[in-house]
């Protein structure tokens, strides 16, 4: 019986693809793990439990059926399990590499909390999908019939192609108009190579521009054209900008040279790997080699700056955050990985100001833990007589991101903003206070994950298809 292949925690420990050796992959940007052969894969599958209540499931954003692609898996099914997994997912294989499994399938594994350790679920997707590419089972979305309708998206990063892809399924003609020269959002410009190598987002958009998607690259809507004239164009309109406005730091000195925005220096240091010229990683202004590095934050685009920078080799690599380590955001896996690499990690630690111009240090400040605030996270308090100067030549600030103001960027009357400035839409629907306009991702949400990004283009892709329904029946009255 194939329940047989399962049920594998007591006998079969957790195991990961294997990890290159630290030294090796301080001196790339490639990926850091392996693939799994397929027997080892099958035998990491075969370790659920099969819950009847798959908290693994109900965790994932996108509630993918995770015990049964495993279940696929293990009984070497893959081309099935690869069908099962993108019937929930438009981006498994990105998904596989950098979700942060571990706050949430794997750290709500059933047989992880009995302590048998969590199954792999991020690796073995991964591996379902690159073997799906490997085998040419992934094709270009072609509807069975063309519809008239058409959609204008604006931003190319995973809530706008998950939404594109959907619409493309029913024949919808989409339209996706992004800033950048390149589609994937931060997928492409901002998540490091040894995280996410690039290819595996382009081809996505490969794909969908084969399927029929229209892609208006370098186009900076309120700029090269109007928010009016794209919703003119269209029946209906998405808005997936994300958020990109790095938020401030203030502090005596916060604008010297050498101190740098962290969505600079990661995009600087993407766009050269693709060859591109940079002008301020050319000239040295975000090239880390030979500086002692400090970055601010602890997010996972900390850990991203952290390990840029021992890439480009950097002479010290520290991150200075305000917290312990249990009460950081960022993921732990990758807290692990960057101190496996090189970087020393500040905790409880604050930065009060920088000296010299150009930056010669950081005045730092300790901090202790008080009391819980009113989300329970317990509040870093000042240790006061404490403080010290830290040397650096470069200085990051990870901060964390914050909503363009679209409606006077765009010249648009009638949007409805948050008080802290992102768009008011439906969390379901993505339904704006625009007629025929809905928005996703971390433009509705603020910074948030990707997964999250494209449980919203796919839930909104679905109200458009609704509205637009709707709009062909009250067009045929």
């Amino acid at each position: 019986m194939a329940i047989q292949k399962m049920l594998k925690f007591v006998t079969v420990g957790r195991a990961m693809p294997q990890k290159r050796q630290a030294e090796d992959r301080r001196q790339d940007f490639h990926e850091i793990y392996a693939e799994f052969a397929r027997d080892k894969a099958a035998e990491q599958a075969s370790r659920c439990s099969q819950c009847g209540v798959p908290y693994c499931q109900s965790h994932c954003p996108l509630h993918n059926n995770i015990p049964d692609w495993l279940r696929l898996t293990a009984e070497g099914r893959l081309q099935e399990a690869y069908d099962l997994a993108q019937a929930t997912n438009t981006f498994p294989e990105i998904c596989g590499r950098i979700c942060p499994q571990d706050r949430l399938c794997e750290g709500n594994c059933v047989i992880e909390q009995s302590g048998h350790g969590t199954v792999t679920i991020g690796a073995v997707e991964k591996y379902i999908t690159d073997t799906a590419w490997e085998q040419g089972w992934v094709k270009p979305v072609l509807p069975p019939a063309e519809r008239s309708e058409s959609v204008g998206i604006i931003g190319a990063g995973p809530g706008g192609l998950a939404a594109a892809d959907m619409l493309r399924r029913q024949g919808i003609q989409v339209t996706v108009y992004d800033r950048y020269d390149r589609a994937g959002g931060l997928m492409t410009d901002g998540i490091p190579g040894f995280k996410l190598e690039k290819d595996v987002v382009l081809r996505r958009s490969s794909q969908l521009e084969q399927a029929g998607v229209e892609f208006v690259l370098n186009c900076d809507v309120g700029v090269d054209l109007s928010f009016d004239a794209i919703r003119g164009k269209h029946d209906a309109v998405l808005i997936a900008t994300g958020v990109y406005k790095s938020r401030g730091l203030d502090a005596p000195g916060g604008e010297a040279a050498g101190i740098v925005r962290a969505i600079d220096y990661l995009t600087a240091s993407n766009r050269k790997s693709f060859g591109d010229e940079v002008a301020e990683f050319d000239d040295g202004t975000l090239d880390a080699r030979g500086k002692r590095v400090v970055v601010i934050g602890g997010g996972d685009t900390a850990m991203d700056c952290v390990r840029t920078a021992i890439r480009q080799g950097a002479e010290s690599v520290k991150c200075l955050y305000r917290r312990d380590r249990a009460n950081m955001p960022g993921s732990q896996r990758e807290v692990q990985n960057a101190e496996e690499e090189g970087v020393e990690f500040v905790w409880l630690a604050a930065p009060k100001g920088f000296e010299g111009e150009p930056v010669s240090g950081v005045e730092v400040q300790k901090m202790r833990l008080g009391a819980p605030d009113v989300t329970g996270r317990r509040m870093p308090e000042l240790i006061e007589g404490a403080d010290y100067l830290e040397p650096a030549d470069l200085v990051i600030k990870a901060l964390g991101f914050e909503p363009e103001p679209l409606p006077r960027l765009w010249g648009v009357e009638g949007l409805e903003v948050t008080r802290w400035g992102t768009i008011r839409a439906d969390f379901e629907t993505g339904k704006t206070s625009l007629e025929g306009v809905y928005a996703v991702g971390d433009i509705v949400r603020g910074a948030s994950l990707v997964v999250w990004a494209i449980r919203d283009g796919r839930d909104a892709a679905a109200a458009i298809l609704g509205y637009l329904g709707q709009s062909a029946s009250v067009a045929a009255e």
